[in-house]
């Protein structure tokens, strides 16, 4: 796998002859697709939580909202894959703002690969005119998923996302840093959550994996 750095703090990675642009805002770019791949936004998880009395704070959905928007004018993608969990709750205010968001970029095709948490029920997807793939969507030559295949098939990679994958790193003293991380082996890679409220799993990397973390706005290979 080769890497190159660019000037705002992205990393372009050759995978599987492609290249992608692992971006800081915890988002993959396919360029020979045009496509923005995102996995885990989690959208309404705070509201659904404040609904259940916990004090979220209201600037955690501002955090998505605003990355996911400079992404697209950034970008400018001809499409977005988002690789499932991308609504956590029943319908609330953030699904509609979603659908707003969709409309101001009605250039740009929005998909989604049904995730555990993906349970609205399947007419607001048609109504806002949001293609749903159910067993994940074959793009060659990766394979995009939820859930992170156990058994890859020959001439393929899985992209996935559902880990919410970091890894720690040790600092001076005693300290250390939760990171989230892009994840790459063999025949599989996955994608850190985007969203802003969500939790974070630690990888342990094999012989020959490579792991890019996330850190002041950048990222770094580790």
């Amino acid at each position: 796998m080769k890497t190159e750095a660019d000037n705002k703090g992205a990393v372009q990675v050759e995978v599987a002859g492609e290249i992608l642009l692992l971006h800081p805002f915890r988002a993959m770019y396919w360029e020979a697709q045009q496509a923005l791949l995102l996995a885990d936004l989690h959208l309404g998880k705070a509201a659904h939580f404040r609904r259940a009395g916990l004090p979220v704070p209201s600037d955690v959905s501002h955090s998505n909202w605003d990355r996911l928007i400079s992404l697209l004018v950034d970008l400018q993608p001809r499409s977005v894959l988002f690789l499932g969990d991308l609504f956590h709750s029943d319908h609330n205010q953030e699904w509609e703002e979603f659908c707003g968001l969709m409309e101001q970029f009605s250039e740009v095709r929005f998909e989604l690969i049904l995730g555990n948490h993906d349970v609205l029920l399947e007419r607001y997807y048609r109504q806002a005119n949001l293609e749903v793939h159910r067993d994940g969507l074959d793009l060659a030559p990766f394979r995009l998923t939820h859930h992170p295949q156990e058994d890859v098939a020959a001439g393929w990679y899985n992209l996935a996302g559902h880990v919410h994958p970091c890894v720690y790193l040790k600092g001076n003293g005693r300290q250390r840093a939760r990171l989230a991380c892009f994840y790459f082996g063999k025949d599989q890679g996955i994608l850190p959550a985007f969203g802003a409220f969500t939790g974070m799993a630690k990888v342990r990397p094999k012989a020959g994996d490579q792991v890019f973390v996330i850190a002041g706005g950048e990222v770094l290979e580790v």
